[in-house]
């Protein structure tokens, strides 16, 4: 057995996340806020052309997403692309893929959970400021929080009610809008150019990640090794079909998408009127919300899984008794992302999360080849054709998406890295300290 992974499940905790909570979980980790706002401004870059973005954008992910569903389906603990890169590349690399992770999922819940209110107050709008806004963003991770700590099949009960809550509110907006479409929008007499299509998609990239939250926390998934797979390829498959009929019907009824800040809920009030616009609006809600209760319980399973590795102190690797969840991981991270979410800072180090997220990609699809080569890797599960020739491709890709990121983003997280080594060397020197005075005989 490898040294990344246990012999047996870590005690304590269940394996309550079945086949089709694991497909909500990864809709839920995907279709956040992003799809509210993207139609307009991929339109406003190349036009109708922007549903054939739509569809490239789907092509490209599916390459990341199948390395994920063939090193997923060898492992049945948790850890993600934290735990693949150990078994590929070693603990170094992987305490440094965990740890831009953690990050990475910490800034995203702290900025979903301002946006969550900004949505709100479309209903409440005294929640918008001051006190009131603090008290709005505490009580959802509480509640959240209390929610995950108390077991993991109430965590996936939650995220099965979010995934309903915000596709039933744009299956609504599909369907209807279908009946109002204006031919005449529709028209590709204007061929935009590669750089302006290339844009567009590499915008839309990032409206397909966050499926990797549900191979986390596998070590609470039942049968992950076939589940994942599954679960990773399903979710795509749903979050393209309401991607692609969602830019159909923004660009068939509203000849202003171009310039619109609030793209969906505008085409609804055109054949919905102001009830749809609230319905939309509704989604919108349930959307972000849903996320950051998928952001709290996969964000949480990092910290775990590395406490279990002995990169982290081992606390975090306790769980709770009763409820059979990482608890202590659980509360570390929600008052994380609260005093993140209250105080702002959250906006230092949000423009790490695409790098870090691409890193952990890049590790992932690394490892499919590096597994298949060594002996001693578990089998897997579930088998990429031409599984390396598509890991190079994905790796092209994540390469390709990293030359366009910015300079402030490159040099925040150089700054994270920098301070990942740093606490990866003071928890070796204190975990072998600890070690020490454990086999001290005195």
């Amino acid at each position: 057995m490898s040294a990344c992974v246990p012999a047996s499940a870590p005690a304590g905790v269940t394996r309550g996340i079945r086949r089709w909570d694991l497909v909500a979980v990864a809709i839920n980790g995907t279709i956040g806020a992003g799809i509210f706002g993207l139609p307009a401004r991929t339109f406003s870059l190349i036009g109708p052309y922007s549903l054939l973005a739509f569809v490239a954008c789907a092509l490209v992910v599916a390459l990341i997403i199948l390395c994920f569903a063939e090193v997923g389906s060898r492992y049945s603990e948790s850890g993600g692309p934290y735990l693949y890169a150990c078994e590929a590349f070693g603990p170094a690399a992987a305490f440094q893929v965990g740890w831009l992770q953690w990050l990475a999922r910490l800034t995203a819940f702290a900025a979903n959970a301002n946006l969550l209110v900004d949505y709100l107050a479309y209903f409440w709008p005294a929640a918008a400021a001051g006190g009131l806004r603090a008290t709005v963003i505490g009580g959802a991770v509480i509640l959240l929080t209390a929610v995950n700590i108390a077991g993991v099949r109430n965590a996936a009960r939650l995220s099965n009610m979010f995934t309903i809550g915000k596709l039933v509110p744009l299956a609504i907006f599909v369907v209807t809008g279908m009946f109002f479409l204006h031919p005449a929008q529709y028209s590709f007499a204007v061929t935009p150019s590669y750089g302006n299509f290339s844009k567009a998609v590499l915008i839309l990239i990032f409206a397909f990640t966050g499926f990797e939250m549900a191979v986390i926390p596998a070590g609470e998934i039942e049968d992950p090794r076939r589940n994942v797979p599954r679960a990773l390829l399903t979710a795509l498959a749903v979050v393209t079909v309401f991607y692609v009929l969602i830019q159909v019907v923004c660009v068939g009824t509203l000849p202003e998408l171009a310039t619109s800040t609030r793209p969906i809920a505008d085409a609804t009030s055109r054949f919905l009127g102001d009830a749809g616009v609230t319905v939309i609006l509704f989604g919108a809600v349930m959307s972000v919300t849903g996320n950051l209760n998928v952001l709290i319980l996969a964000g949480s399973r990092i910290p775990f899984a590395m406490a279990l590795q002995r990169q982290l102190p081992a606390v975090l690797a306790a769980t709770h008794p009763r409820f059979r969840t990482p608890h202590v991981a659980i509360v570390i991270t929600a008052a994380t992302v609260l005093t993140l979410a209250l105080s702002g800072t959250f906006l230092m180090l949000v423009t790490i999360s695409a790098i870090a997220r691409l890193l952990s990609y890049a590790a992932t699809c690394a490892a499919l080849p590096v597994l298949r080569r060594r002996g001693t890797a578990p089998p897997a599960a579930f088998t990429v054709p031409a599984g390396t020739a598509t890991a190079v491709a994905a790796l092209v890709l994540c390469a390709w998406l990293l030359s366009n990121s910015s300079f402030e983003e490159a040099r925040n997280t150089a700054v994270a890295v920098a301070i990942g080594v740093i606490v990866y060397f003071l928890s070796r020197a204190f975990g072998a300290r600890a070690e020490g005075s454990a086999g001290d005989p005195r």
